[in-house]
């Protein structure tokens, strides 16, 4: 788990909730700034202002980075709006991303609508009005995500049978076919490019390590926690597909688990 800076003090309490969460995905996906950097075509200098709350990231940072994460954007873009509407507080304005790495693509972007609060709303009993909304609306999607969607699995919805229920540190069947499409699938996620690697906990991870173990990779127990051993089968993977060896299941190794 990172060690993070203290947020500072003067932040304006939505912004910090933005940023909290955004920590917190981070954490999950295991990835570092450097990587979270090359996904999102957002630099590394970047994400450290965002994520010690010195600057609101806009909202293609957050989508971007929700992404690279392996997780729902919903949620996150939903705080970013209710942050931006309050103009991201003292000391942590937000920014356009003028040090976009090169060639980002739209990702990299600056938005406009991010600048600051929403014109229309100055009357102080209307901003306070929407600011209840939005805050009601953010609590609705944060408990449906909780009750609907525990696990994230790169946008695409899982391919399980109706009567799977997720085990915690329970060793999943897997039943690996060849689907029509000619590709391989266990039955627990259909994605071929969400990211997934060490401290993930999703459903991908039980359909990567069925598929690991379908090769004779040895990924011990298809529980849907990507620990070490499941890391140490990935490397092997993509060293036997003459792949990037990072441990960190993306859209090449997962070409490779399903072909």
């Amino acid at each position: 788990m990172s060690r993070w800076k203290q947020l500072p003090a003067s932040m304006e309490p939505r912004q910090r909730q933005l940023t909290v969460q955004l920590r917190r995905f981070k954490d999950r996906s295991g990835l570092t700034l450097r990587a979270v950097a090359a996904r999102t075509g957002y630099s590394r200098s970047s994400w450290d202002r965002y994520l010690n709350g010195r600057a609101l990231p806009p909202r293609q940072a957050v989508e971007a980075f929700a992404r690279a994460c392996d997780g729902d954007p919903v949620r996150l873009l939903a705080l970013h709006e209710v942050a931006a509407e309050r103009g991201g507080g003292a000391g942590a304005l937000p920014e356009a991303p003028t040090d976009a790495l090169p060639g980002a693509g739209p990702d990299a972007a600056p938005e406009a609508a991010d600048a600051g609060p929403v014109r229309g709303l100055r009357r102080p009993g209307l901003v306070v009005g929407a600011a209840v909304i939005a805050a009601v609306v953010v609590a609705a999607l944060a408990l449906a995500l909780v009750l609907v969607r525990p696990w994230g699995d790169g946008g695409e919805r899982a391919a399980a049978p109706k009567e799977f229920v997720f085990k915690a540190g329970v060793d999943h069947p897997c039943k690996v076919h060849r689907a029509g499409d000619g590709l391989l699938y266990a039955g627990y996620s259909r994605t071929r490019t969400g990211l997934i690697g060490p401290q993930s906990a999703q459903w991908p991870v039980v359909e990567a390590q069925c598929l690991l173990r379908h090769r004779g990779l040895a990924p011990g127990i298809a529980d849907g926690f990507f620990g070490p051993r499941t890391g140490r089968a990935v490397q092997r993977l993509q060293k036997r597909a003459h792949l990037v060896v990072d441990g960190i299941v993306g859209e090449d190794t997962w070409k490779a688990l399903r072909t």
